[in-house]
């Protein structure tokens, strides 16, 4: 059970924290409710007592969980490369996987379309993706380890400075540069 003023994660949604537990009647019966207030677009969504582990809410990672997850960004060997596979089904994996309360299915998605970028530019859906996963990534790594957020973000563009770094160079911008 969460108790009042706990950090929590809500898949597909983020950290948020429990605001109240109350009991309300639904459909005639009295269901306890856990009140929780989403941090990133404060929104508030009462999930049933009952239901909380069916529904994936769960505490935010502790420090060691959250270094296992820069680990596991860290670790490409299990990258097989942009295959051109289908982009719809790519698309309905990825959105499933953000719905995971496992955060490293959401870091997987993290990872995949930042190595995905290296071989071809990501599409709007996919930068969309891509978006969610790291905000989804660095709030609950940032409570995690006490940090803020910004600071979580920029950790992990480190990580993958090579791609990120050569999908900004510009080569006209270098010849401005030397001029």
């Amino acid at each position: 059970m969460f108790g009042v003023g706990e950090f929590v994660v809500y898949p597909a949604q983020g950290v948020g924290r429990v605001e109240r537990i109350e009991t309300q009647e639904i459909g005639g019966v009295p269901t306890e409710l856990i009140i929780v207030r989403i941090l990133s677009n404060n929104v508030t969504l009462m999930v049933p007592v009952k239901n909380a582990a069916n529904v994936g809410l769960r505490e935010v990672y502790s420090a060691e969980q959250a270094e296992a997850i820069f680990d596991f960004l860290r670790d490409r060997s299990d990258f097989t490369g942009y295959t051109g596979q289908n982009w719809n089904r790519r698309y309905r994996e990825y959105s499933e996987k953000l719905k995971s309360s496992v955060l490293q299915d959401v870091a997987y998605v993290l990872k995949e379309l930042i190595l995905i970028s290296k071989d071809k530019e990501l599409s709007f859906g996919e930068r969309r993706l891509l978006e969610q996963a790291m905000n989804l990534v660095s709030l609950e790594l940032a409570f995690a380890l006490g940090k803020e957020q910004s600071e979580i973000k920029r950790a992990i563009e480190e990580l993958f400075a090579d791609i990120l770094q050569a999908g900004k160079d510009d080569p006209a911008e270098d010849d401005e540069a030397a001029d």
